[in-house]
This record gives C-alpha cells, sequence and structure tokens, in this order.
C-alpha cells in the first residue's frame, strides 16, 4: 500500500509539474519548435525574441493595466458589498447575495457582449465620453469587474464573518466616528483579506479571455495575442513567456508567505505579551489583597 500510495503521489505530481518542466526546458532550447528531446544546446534567444515581439509586449502591458484597474474597481465593490451583507436584515441576505454572486455564473461570453452593447449606449452620449472612456481597456475593466467583484466578495465576507462588533461598539461608545472605526479598526482587520482579494481580482482578469475577447474591441492583452500565436504555430517564444510568468508567481506567492508568517508570529507576540500583562495585574491585585 505504501509503494502504491508513493507511485500514486508521483504520478500525481508528474502530471502537475511534467508539462511546466518540459515547456521549461524549450524555453532554453536552440529548435525553432518547442522541444525538449534531445536538447541540442543552451540559449537565451527566446527570451530576446520575446522581448521584441511588439504585439506580445504591448498584450502584456494592456494586461497589466486592465488587471490594476480590475483590482482598483472590484475590491472595494466587494468590500461595500460584504459589509453590506453583514448588516441587512438576514431574510434579505439570500437574495442580495443572489444578486452579487450571479455574474460569476453568467458566461463571459455574454458579459462581454452586453458590456459593450450597454456601455456603448452609455459612454455614447456625448462625443467627448465616446472618445475618451470608449476604449477596450476600459470596457475589458467594466466587463471583468462585474464578475471578479464577486470574488472579492466572497473572501472579504470570509474574514469579516470572524470579526468581533464588540469592538465597533466600544470605540463608538468611546467617542470614535464611524469614519474612524472603518479606518483604524474595521479595515486593519480585513487587510488580510483585502490582499488576497487584490491577486485573485488580478489573476483572474490577467487570465481571463472570454469576457475579454468582445469587450477589447481593436485592442490586445496578453491572452488574445497568445490566442492568435498559437493558430499560427507556438514557438519556443511562447514557453520563455511561460517560464516567466511561472517564476513570477512563484515570487509572489513566497514574498505572501512570508508576510503571512511574519504577521502570525507578531499575532503570537502580541497575545504572549497580553497574557504576560494579564498575569502581572493578577499578581499585583493579590500582592494589594495581601
Amino acid at each position: 500500500m505504501k509503494a502504491m500510495l508513493g507511485f500514486y503521489v508521483f504520478l500525481f505530481f508528474l502530471y502537475l509539474f511534467g508539462p511546466l518542466l518540459v515547456m521549461g526546458v524549450t524555453a532554453f532550447n536552440t529548435p525553432n519548435y518547442p522541444t525538449a528531446i534531445p536538447f541540442e544546446g543552451f540559449t537565451l534567444d527566446w527570451f530576446v525574441k520575446l522581448w521584441n515581439h511588439r504585439a506580445m509586449m504591448e498584450g502584456l502591458r494592456n494586461s497589466i493595466i486592465i488587471g490594476l484597474g480590475v483590482v482598483a474597481v472590484s475590491v472595494p465593490v466587494g468590500l461595500a458589498a460584504a459589509i453590506i451583507m453583514n448588516q441587512i436584515y438576514h431574510r434579505a441576505r439570500g437574495l442580495f447575495y443572489l444578486v452579487t454572486v450571479s455574474p460569476v455564473l453568467t458566461p463571459g461570453v455574454i458579459i462581454g457582449i452586453s458590456t459593450v452593447i450597454f456601455w456603448k449606449d452609455m459612454m455614447g452620449l456625448t462625443e467627448f465620453t465616446k472618445s475618451t472612456f470608449y476604449k477596450g481597456v476600459i470596457l475589458a475593466i467594466l466587463g471583468q469587474s462585474s464578475f471578479v467583484a464577486a470574488y472579492a466578495l466572497l473572501i472579504i465576507m470570509a474574514r469579516l464573518q470572524r470579526f468581533d462588533r464588540a469592538q465597533e461598539e466600544a470605540a463608538l461608545d468611546l467617542g470614535a466616528s464611524h469614519p474612524q472605526v472603518f479606518w483604524h479598526i474595521l479595515l486593519p482587520f480585513l487587510k488580510p483579506a483585502l490582499f488576497s482579494a487584490g491577486i485573485i481580482a488580478f489573476l483572474s482578469s490577467f487570465e481571463n479571455y472570454n469576457t475579454t475577447t468582445f469587450a477589447i474591441l481593436a485592442d490586445k492583452t496578453l491572452v488574445t495575442v497568445l490566442a492568435g500565436e498559437v493558430r499560427q504555430g507556438t514557438t519556443p517564444a511562447l514557453s520563455a513567456l511561460a517560464v516567466i510568468i511561472i517564476g513570477l508567481s512563484l515570487i509572489g506567492a513566497i514574498i505572501y508567505e512570508v508576510m503571512k508568517r511574519r504577521e502570525e508570529a507578531a499575532a503570537e507576540r502580541a497575545k504572549e505579551r497580553a497574557k504576560l500583562a494579564e498575569r502581572g495585574d493578577m499578581a499585583n491585585a493579590a500582592a494589594g489583597l495581601t
């Protein structure tokens, strides 16, 4: 059983990481077609060709801009929706949850087409708004944010359910205003969830294809450029791009894990200090009684 379990685990990780390893090898191999075996020679030319690929770099720039825009829109919207859901009457939460999460269940093609049609009429009211805002990048941000905000809502809501409302009540009783409670008590507590929601929002935007294909209009993103390149025939330059994306993902995961462990260590130290302070108070009280 141990041998079978080990063999199964080996096959699982081989299935999971095997394609990534093969793609990593092809990014440094000299043949013009992605080839891992035989390894004819080490080269960095494919990274240079990737850098000189004008359409790819333009798509990458637009993808980063759209991803940051989606984070800027979806995270505040998800935060507001989570706060509302946590405070409204419990019988209305089911309907509110259905409305806010329904875009996730809507096909991306429909979201992309409806985004273009709706905002074409809204932004076409004046020539200024149409020429300024009716652009592929802005429409992609609006279309993607309509369902990415639901992801942010779920992440923030999971954290918000563990929030002790007594902290808010205590701050209000001590004279704090509602904005002060929000900025100094609620937001620090939700900081890990907001960070996670921002990462998920950016990654969901970066890899989205269905909605972006229709909402991007004449502009390009990295995903749409890759789709066109694959139809014409893949090259090791795409493998080089995959290596860069995987490397950045690993670096981001490591940074997040380090920050998370530092936060947990700081919380443990705070608990220890609180326990020591409580013991000191109890000792002082006992000394006073004696």
